[in-house]
């Protein structure tokens, strides 16, 4: 029987040459998930922006700092955590010398989602956290409104539990300082919710 490292170093192999949807093509290459292969949490992102493309990794870039702030704030060790993307491909719009991002469309998603099941099921973590529509869409596969949904844990198969929030980035985006920093706060309070999980989990084990 294939170790759940193993089967994942397949995967990346396997996904390294995907070719379900168009976007393989301007992408500079695939960015698979990251973590370790027993790990109690998954966090979906959307999916790699311009210096995850580059660097082959996820959550590398500023939404990738942003989140190693908050989890540690709420008690969670982004070294045990996985942590991968809906959609594993750059999409983006070339500006001049800038890559602007692109939001992945519904036959996108779909065209990556099994690998996503494919991480899922190699991990079987106890707690996986959406970030954002597109992630959101991939895990409970149909368009799942965030603000209806997140701060609650919700249940998928298998005895695993879901959390719903924003993604990282949406938190940059945010015009004013007061926003930012109330957002911030949702965030964390989000991610809270997730470590009293990890850490009854951890109990239980």
């Amino acid at each position: 029987m294939a170790t759940a490292s193993s089967s994942l170093q397949t995967l990346r192999q396997d996904a390294a040459h995907c070719r379900a949807c168009p976007l393989w093509k301007d992408a500079t290459q695939t960015v698979f998930g990251e973590g370790p292969p027993h790990a109690p949490a998954m966090l979906v992102g959307e999916q790699p922006g311009d210096k995850e493309d580059l660097a082959g990794k996820p959550f590398v870039g500023p939404a990738g700092q942003m989140l190693d702030r908050a989890l540690e704030e709420a008690g969670i060790d982004r070294k045990k955590v996985y942590v991968t993307n809906a959609v594993k491909h750059f999409k983006f719009v070339p500006r001049g010398k800038i890559r602007l991002h692109q939001k992945p469309t519904t036959p996108e998603i779909r065209a990556c989602r099994p690998w996503y099941e494919r991480e899922l099921a190699a991990i079987k973590p106890a707690l996986v956290v959406a970030m954002g529509a597109t992630a959101a869409q991939s895990v409970f596969g149909k368009i799942t409104p965030i603000n209806k949904n997140r701060g609650r844990l919700i249940d998928l198969d298998d005895g695993i539990k879901a959390l719903v929030t924003v993604h990282p980035s949406y938190l940059l985006r945010l015009p004013d300082e007061a926003a930012k920093a109330r957002e911030y706060q949702r965030f964390l309070d989000d991610l809270r919710i997730a470590a009293a999980l990890l850490r009854k989990s951890a109990h239980a084990a």
